[in-house]
C-alpha cells in the first residue's frame, strides 16, 4: 500500500549503505557499503533478510546496478572506477573493470547490457562498453557542468538523466553512445527562509 508504507525488517551492513539494486528474480539485494564493498543480502523472506556474501571492491562502493540477466554487478567504486563482478560464482569474483578518470558514485546499464553509463564526479558522464565484461573500454564522455553523482536511463535508453550536484539535472542524449550530447538542463534552485 504505497500510501501507508510499513517497516518490515532490517539487515545491518558493515559500513555505510550508499546504494542498492535487486537481482532480476528479487531474491538478492546488492548493497554498496562504502569501504566494505558490496554486501549480498538474501531478501527472499523480507521479514528475515540475511547477509550471504560480500565482495571487497577495493575503494568506496557507492552505486550499483545489475545486468538484466543477473550475471553481473556493475559498481561505481570511487577512485577505483567501475568494477564488474561476476555473480554466477560464490564468493563473487571480479570479472573486470575500468579505471575512470574521476570518482564514480553512480552507474546505469543499457537494456541490452552493452554499455555502462557512469556518473564520474567532476569528470561528468562516462560511457563504457561492457559487451566484454572482462575488458571494459570507454567509448564516450560528456563533461557535465557540475559534479555527476547519479545517473538513470530513460526506458527507451535514449536519454541519460544525470544528477549533477549544484548544476542540477542534466539531460543527455546517449542514442549514439560514443557521442553523448546535452539536450536539457534543470538548474538547482535554492530557497532560504527564516
Amino acid at each position: 500500500n504505497p500510501t501507508g508504507p510499513i517497516w518490515v525488517s532490517r539487515c545491518d551492513t558493515r559500513f555505510f549503505a550508499l546504494g542498492v539494486a535487486l537481482s532480476p528474480n528479487g531474491q538478492y539485494a546488492y548493497v554498496t557499503d562504502d569501504l566494505a564493498g558490496v554486501q549480498v543480502i538474501d531478501v527472499s523472506a523480507p521479514a528475515a533478510p540475511s547477509r550471504v556474501a560480500a565482495y571487497d571492491t577495493g575503494d568506496s562502493a557507492k552505486g550499483v546496478t545489475i545486468s538484466s540477466d543477473g550475471r553481473y554487478a556493475f559498481v561505481a567504486d570511487g577512485s577505483a572506477g567501475l568494477q564488474v563482478i561476476d555473480l554466477s560464482n560464490a564468493p563473487p569474483p571480479r570479472a573486470g573493470g575500468y579505471d575512470t578518470s574521476g570518482t564514480p558514485s553512480g552507474v546505469a546499464i543499457s537494456s541490452d547490457g552493452l554499455y555502462a553509463f557512469v556518473a564520474d564526479g567532476s569528470e561528468g558522464l562516462q560511457v563504457i562498453d561492457v559487451s566484454n565484461p572482462t575488458a571494459p573500454t570507454r567509448i564516450g564522455r560528456f563533461d557535465t557542468s557540475g559534479t555527476a553523482m547519479k545517473v538513470v536511463l530513460s526506458s527507451d535508453g535514449k536519454y541519460a538523466f544525470v544528477a549533477d550536484s549544484g548544476a542540477g539535472l542534466q539531460v543527455i542524449d546517449v542514442s549514439n553512445p560514443s557521442r553523448p550530447t546535452l539536450v536539457g538542463v534543470r538548474s538547482a534552485t535554492y530557497s532560504f527562509s527564516d
